[in-house]
């Protein structure tokens, strides 16, 4: 790598954009989804053969790491090893992104700002957008379309890390953007085939973008109630793994719903076709497909969703559907051990996605206006202690033969006990059943660290144009501000591989 063409100034310069920050925890805040409108039919169709890129050029020499020892299975001594392939003015410019996005008032000016009447104004608007775009949006995201999701895709490839594809729109609010939605997920999974050879590790969908959140409200209103009331008959409930454990919280739907009308079953049958169409499509081209969680009001019709699929579809013993688990929620690990026991006796492949969560502030509002508990953990440790007890039952399984989990981390303790435990029980780098994924733009120390100990790692890239990532740039902002612990540890990589490469440079 050519790390003599950059500006030794501009490096020297750095110290003052990486500044060390205190690493409390703060709060997540939920933002609220944008509902998107955008035309993914202008999205170019992606034809020609993408070049094949060998990824396995950096784990011939990475084996002495594989060590028994919690602190030395993930080495974040070495920056020269863990930063390897990856560009100067790309280290530089995250390092200053993840700064800027770490000093509060910028957060709160830019919340501010794009919340105001301010981006009416056609001017100032481009004006916000092109500073983002330069910014955030090149830093959290893989681009505007598939076109440049290939190149963002085929660097990562490069470093030995894998992708997963998230097309940037949410909530539906009627059929039409449902079946626009569907369109957009299947275009993603047939632009797999146009990626260098297994660089995808999975397409993301939103339930919430083939069906409505209304539509979810209700279905998840009367799965409530069935829990509450076992004789409680629903005609249009197809097989499905148990969404609840006896912890899980009910309080949402404190009286009898009204069954599902003519033309909400039509509507939920409409949904089901349009899950089938990504189911098939995600099997045709062999990229497993993963489900995203939202809040608790609409997430049993979501795992209705994902568990009824999982039963129809799945190549062998793979899972191809993997459902999320938030492990912020009390009932967290009840709930997914109650499903994996259940998929195991059908003899269906079950994956889940584990992390944290992400609705906290709605979660806890909600639960004490209802004048009932949060069903979120009292204490962040308690999230921590759920999460890693979480990837150790499904790290057992898995060394047993059975299930697949992707742990979605960005907690450095987490990422070793996981890589610690995987190692004790022999589980062989090579098995794709354990991966684990970090935001794009966040955590590569972690990553890079993961990649390097011999494991999967994947980058969850969402894209579509600046406008439609908006809220989720937002959100990236906000969450960073809550993850100022990992952001400070990653600049701190950063800069020392700054400096070590400003010494080579200048020596």
């Amino acid at each position: 790598m050519a790390n003599k063409v950059f500006c030794p100034k501009l490096l020297k310069n750095l110290g003052f954009h990486v500044r060390r920050l205190n690493s409390a925890p703060s709060p997540l805040s939920a933002v609220p989804p944008l509902n998107f409108t955008g035309d993914f039919n202008a999205v170019p169709n992606l034809v020609e053969p993408a070049p094949q890129i060998n990824t396995t050029l950096h784990h011939h020499h990475h084996h002495h790491h594989l060590q028994h020892n919690t602190n030395n299975i993930i080495n974040f001594d070495d920056v020269k090893e863990l930063f390897y392939g990856v560009p100067t003015m790309k280290l530089i410019r995250s390092s200053m992104t993840l700064q800027m996005a770490a000093i509060d008032p910028m957060v709160d000016l830019g919340m501010w700002i794009m919340n105001s009447k301010l981006m009416e104004m056609p001017v100032f608007r481009e004006v916000m957008l092109g500073f983002v775009k330069n910014t955030f949006y090149e830093h959290f995201c893989a681009g505007k379309d598939l076109t440049e999701v290939r190149r963002t895709v085929t660097n990562l490839s490069g470093s030995g890390l894998k992708a997963m594809l998230d097309y940037g729109v949410e909530h539906a609010t009627d059929n039409e953007s449902c079946e626009q939605s569907t369109a957009a997920f299947i275009q993603t999974i047939e632009s797999t085939k146009s990626l260098p050879e297994s660089s995808a590790s999975f397409v993301v969908a939103k339930i919430t973008a083939i069906c409505t959140p209304r539509l979810l409200k209700r279905m998840s209103d009367l799965l409530r109630w069935e829990q509450k009331d076992p004789s409680f008959n629903l005609p249009w409930k197809q097989e499905s793994l148990p969404l609840f454990a006896e912890s899980s919280p009910v309080y949402h739907t404190s009286s009898k719903p009204e069954p599902l009308t003519v033309e909400e079953e039509r509507d939920l049958q409409l949904a089901h076709e349009r899950l089938r169409k990504i189911c098939e499509k995600c099997l045709e081209h062999e990229v497993p497909l993963l489900i995203d969680a939202e809040d608790t009001t609409i997430q049993p019709a979501i795992d209705y969703f994902a568990y009824s699929a999982a039963i129809k579809y799945h190549k062998d013993d793979q899972p191809l559907i993997f459902g999320t688990i938030q492990a912020y929620l009390k009932d967290a690990k009840e709930r997914m051990v109650t499903a994996k026991k259940a998929a195991e006796q059908m003899g269906v492949p079950m994956g889940f996605k584990l992390v944290r969560g992400a609705y906290m502030c709605s979660e806890k509002e909600l639960a004490s206006t209802l004048g009932f508990k949060s069903p979120i953990h009292d204490s962040i440790e308690q999230t921590h202690a759920c999460f890693n007890s979480c990837a150790e039952f499904m790290i057992e399984e898995i060394a047993n033969g059975s299930g697949a989990v992707v742990l979605a981390t960005h907690n450095i303790e987490s990422g070793k006990l996981a890589a610690t435990k995987a190692i004790d029980l022999g589980i062989k780098n090579e098995r794709q059943n354990l991966q684990f994924a970090q935001l794009y733009g966040m955590a590569d120390g972690l990553s890079f660290g993961l990649r390097n100990a011999g494991f999967q790692v994947s980058k969850y890239l969402p894209f579509g144009p600046v406008e439609q990532i908006m809220h989720y740039l937002m959100r990236r902002a906000e969450e960073n501000r809550g993850m100022l612990s990992t952001s400070a540890f990653d600049r701190q990589l950063m800069r020392k591989e700054l400096n070590r490469r400003l010494e080579v440079a200048t020596s």
